[in-house]
């Protein structure tokens, strides 16, 4: 099983960055969760201030091209991947090799769009299970079926970000689980039982698909 967690970096020059606010917390509950049920578990982490989790094969990655080597390296050997991290959606175009220096201008940065690492899993012949996350701040649910479809996904774990308790560096996490059949949502847990639920889920759908297809 591969799991995601935590941001990306994508650098400007070799002082400044653009990230978000994710702390890995998530991912990190999620691979704890699953090494405590058995699984073979390799956590592809961004950078986060979390201990690694024990027993757990850890890969600490920076930047969006990180990750997206790593999960489809990673890809190859997993019969399910859950993709918690926050990776990002745009890196700046170029990279100053020196400090860039202010002035009294303004300053524009290029953004160039980084590698779509959900869709290419979703395109793989045989893929794995695959659990995307959508953090969203309108429209939820439509947005996030949207992402099911496009992403060619077994199941999306949504949540809003202006619910409390479903943000950003919390403990707990307010999700809707959808799939291409249900929709179903659970009240504010920790992330530590939200993992669980998820777990519990994936397990019960591969079974299900297993058993349709015999």
């Amino acid at each position: 099983m591969c799991i995601t967690a935590g941001p990306t970096q994508e650098a400007i020059d070799p002082v400044r960055y653009i990230s978000n606010h994710s702390t890995g917390k998530m991912g990190y509950a999620l691979a704890k969760n699953a090494m405590l049920r058995g699984a073979e578990v390799t956590l592809i982490a961004g950078p986060t201030n979390l201990p690694d989790v024990p027993f757990v094969k850890m890969v600490h990655i920076t930047s969006a091209q990180d990750m997206y080597e790593a999960v489809t390296e990673a890809a190859k050997e997993s019969d399910i991947i859950v993709k918690a991290a926050a990776v990002a959606d745009y890196r700046p175009a170029s990279v100053s090799d020196e400090k860039i220096k202010k002035s009294d201008g303004e300053m524009s940065i290029a953004l160039e769009r980084t590698k779509d690492i959900i869709g290419t899993l979703g395109a793989m012949e045989n893929k794995p299970f695959l659990c995307g996350f959508s953090m969203e701040t309108q429209n939820v649910l439509e947005n996030s079926r949207k992402k099911l479809e496009k992403k060619n996904l077994d199941m999306v774990i949504a949540n809003n970000l202006k619910v409390d308790g479903a943000g950003f560096g919390t403990d707990t996490n307010v999700i809707t689980m959808i799939t291409k059949t249900d929709c179903t949502e659970f009240p504010k847990m920790s992330k530590f039982e939200v993992a669980g639920c998820i777990f519990d889920a994936i397990i019960k759908n591969m079974k299900a698909r297993r058993t349709d297809e015999k």
